[in-house]
């Protein structure tokens, strides 16, 4: 009889421990009870990356028991005990810094000078040879209604060298939802994957700023983070001066490794206003353009963990004049050093996920690492309904 318990015991433990089941956490600051966009989970036994959305919610699968480690650059890291995480919608608290050492840096380095050699350290780190699991989504909007949307979870094989890198992409799954006219979805093409991917890990962003002529149209500023004090934020501002339509970066970055941690770029409407508008048919008038991109540093590692980009413009057509936007999300939600062996035929050469059929094997956007919001799901499930 004892022996048939123990029996009992092991296979049930067995089953249990090898059910994939489904958790849901959101991220809350501790104080004011909200929730927080960006913290980044880690599911250390998979190492599978996750951020949570506008709501601070994160999904995923985990097959047995794994602890989860919660961070974002303005709070203290938690690490969770997965046997807490039975309850669905789990609410994690993270504490924030509050630091606030946003005082002037000092330095004998100009921070131009600075700059170059942060992006030169970060380029080089970046020019290797790995492999990122990603989840790419994009959402368009025609004349400000929704009109297309597709996701799909990509590898990108990046092969590098000291210079710059360059990307090799497979895709594993992907969807498209929604209608595109012809002469917009045409104009779309040129949104194109590999290059986005490319300008990320070579960084090609910063060459504007880079060059010494750019003093005369920017202000250079560095400030310590207000909440966390390893890092300082360097921010670039057109000159008042200036007659051009400039974008503003703020970057975040390490002062001791010289790594960039986070950057973003935008065009302020005040910028956008001097631009003479363009009226030639097929011309485009820029409305709108935001870049937000994170790395992770991870040990030795370091490489692209999260971007978003959104740009709208008025596209002149003969007559009429229409207004396009575009949002763009990746997330990687895994890194791996060993190349994955694939055949020229499976190499994604296509510039846009929608011009690729629908292949889909799971419910893969539920756990893609970044999980949609309520309001997200009821766009995507309108423009399902449309196909």
């Amino acid at each position: 009889m004892r022996t048939l318990l123990i029996l009992f015991v092991v296979l049930f433990s067995n089953a249990v421990f090898g059910q994939n089941e489904t958790y849901s956490i959101i991220v809350k600051d501790i104080e004011t009870q909200l929730p927080i966009e960006d913290a980044m989970v880690v599911v250390l036994k998979t190492k599978q990356i996750l951020m949570s959305n506008k709501e601070g919610k994160v999904t995923f699968v985990l097959k047995g028991g794994s602890n989860i480690e919660v961070s974002q650059t303005d709070y203290e890291p938690l690490t969770l005990r997965w046997a807490s995480l039975k309850e669905n919608d789990f609410v994690v608290y993270l504490n924030n810094k509050n630091t606030k050492l946003d005082e002037i840096v000092v330095s004998k380095q100009s921070p131009q000078k600075m700059l170059q050699k942060i992006v030169s350290n970060s380029r080089q780190k970046l020019a290797a040879s790995y492999r990122l699991k990603v989840y790419v989504r994009e959402f368009f909007m025609l004349d400000s209604k929704y009109s297309y949307y597709n996701d799909g979870l990509v590898n990108f094989q990046f092969t590098g060298n000291q210079k710059k890198s360059s990307t090799t992409l497979l895709v594993e799954q992907n969807r498209s939802y929604g209608l595109l006219e012809t002469d917009v979805s045409a104009d779309l093409m040129g949104y194109n994957l590999n290059n986005i991917m490319e300008n990320y890990a070579n960084l090609n962003y910063f060459d504007p700023i880079l060059d010494s002529k750019a003093k005369k149209e920017y202000e250079f500023s560095t400030k310590g983070h207000p909440t966390n004090p390893e890092y300082y934020i360097m921010s670039i501002s057109p000159l008042d001066k200036s007659k051009k339509a400039l974008d503003t970066f703020e970057i975040i970055y390490d002062p001791i490794k010289k790594l960039i941690l986070e950057f973003s770029i935008t065009i302020t409407p005040g910028n956008l206003a001097q631009i003479e508008e363009q009226t030639k048919i097929g011309s485009k008038n820029v409305t709108k353009s935001v870049v937000k991109v994170s790395y992770r540093v991870d040990g030795e590692d370091y490489y692209l963990l999260t971007s978003n980009e959104e740009i709208a413009y008025d596209l002149i057509l003969k007559d009429k004049i229409k207004n396009i936007q575009v949002r763009n999300n990746f997330i990687t939600t895994n890194f791996n050093r060993q190349n994955f062996t694939y055949k020229e035929s499976d190499v994604f050469k296509e510039k846009s996920l929608f011009n690729k059929k629908n292949k889909v094997l799971t419910n893969y956007w539920d756990i893609s690492g970044f999980t949609a919001t309520e309001e997200e799901k009821g766009i995507i499930n309108g423009l399902e309904f449309k196909m």
